[in-house]
C-alpha cells in the first residue's frame, strides 16, 4: 500500500539522484570554475579596484562587468560602468570606451560624475594617451583623417558647454584649442588639394568651413586666399572682390594683398 511515508522516501531518493546527476554532468563544478560565483558586491568591487590600481585592465574589467551584471541596481553599479569605460580607454580600445561612456550618459544623466564620461569620450575619440598635448604639437594630424579629431572636439565642447565648472573643463578647453588649429589645417589641406586639381567649387566649400567653424585659427587667412583665387579662376569677380574685402579687413598685411597692390 502506497503510504505517505513511502512517498516521502521516494521524493528524497529522487532528489538525491538529481543532485548526483548534476554532479555527474559537472554542473556542481561551475562554482569551482568561477571563483567569483559566491562573491558579494562589495567583494567584487574591492577586487576590481585592486586590479585597476595594479594596471590589470582586462581583469579589472572582468570583475566590473560581473559586478554590473549581477548587481545592476546596487550602489557600485554606476561606478563599475565608469571604470569599464576607463579600462577600455587605457587599452586603446577607443570604440568600446566611447560606446560604454555613451551608455553611461544615457542611463545616468544625473550622476554627479557624468562630466567625466564626456571628458573620457574626448580622450578616447582621439585615441591618445597621457602625452596627448605634446604629441599633438609634434605630429601633423592635419594630414591624417580628421574624423577622430572632430569627434574629440565635439565631446570636449559638450563637456565645457554642459559643465563649464567641471574639474575637467580647463583641460578640455586647452585640448580644444589645439584641435581647432589641427582641424582647420586639415580642411585647408583639402581645399588646396581641390584647388590644385582645378576643382574650384569644392575648394571654396572647404575654405568656407575654415572661415565659418575655425575663425580664430592661424590658417583662416590662407583659406580666404584660396577662396579669392578660386572665384578668380571661375571668373566670378564680384565674389572674388567680396573674399578680398574680408581678407583686407581681417588681414591687412596679407601677402596676397601685397601682391595685388
Amino acid at each position: 500500500m502506497w503510504t505517505v511515508a513511502l512517498t516521502r522516501r521516494v521524493v528524497i531518493v529522487l532528489a538525491a539522484l538529481a543532485l548526483g546527476g548534476c554532479s555527474w554532468l559537472g554542473l556542481d563544478s561551475m562554482f569551482e570554475k568561477d571563483a567569483t560565483a559566491r562573491w558579494d558586491a562589495d567583494k567584487l568591487y574591492a577586487e576590481a579596484r585592486a586590479e585597476l590600481s595594479a594596471g590589470n585592465w582586462v581583469k579589472a574589467r572582468e570583475y566590473y562587468q560581473k559586478l554590473e551584471s549581477r548587481y545592476p541596481f546596487g550602489r557600485h553599479a554606476q561606478q563599475a560602468l565608469m571604470e569599464i569605460a576607463y579600462t577600455y580607454y587605457k587599452e586603446g580600445e577607443s570604440a568600446q570606451a566611447i560606446q560604454t561612456a555613451d551608455r553611461f550618459i544615457r542611463q545616468y544623466p544625473n550622476n554627479p560624475q557624468v562630466d567625466y564620461m564626456y571628458y573620457l569620450k574626448g580622450l578616447a575619440s582621439f585615441n591618445e594617451d597621457v602625452g596627448f598635448l605634446s604629441k599633438l604639437m609634434t605630429q601633423d594630424i592635419s594630414s591624417r583623417d580628421a574624423k577622430g579629431a572632430r569627434e574629440s572636439y565635439d565631446a570636449f565642447r559638450d563637456l565645457v558647454t554642459r559643465y563649464p565648472e567641471s574639474r575637467y573643463a580647463e583641460d578640455a578647453r586647452a585640448r580644444m584649442r589645439h584641435l581647432i588649429n589641427a582641424l582647420a589645417q586639415a580642411e585647408l589641406n583639402v581645399a588646396n588639394f581641390y584647388f590644385d586639381r582645378k576643382a574650384y567649387i569644392a575648394a571654396i566649400q572647404r575654405s568656407q568651413i575654415v572661415i565659418r567653424d575655425f575663425q580664430t585659427s592661424p590658417v583662416a587667412e590662407e583659406a580666404l586666399i584660396v577662396m579669392a583665387r578660386s572665384y578668380q579662376a571661375l571668373e566670378l569677380p564680384d565674389l572674388q572682390a567680396d573674399a578680398e574685402r574680408v581678407l583686407a579687413m581681417n588681414f591687412p598685411d596679407s601677402r596676397y594683398l601685397r601682391g595685388r597692390r
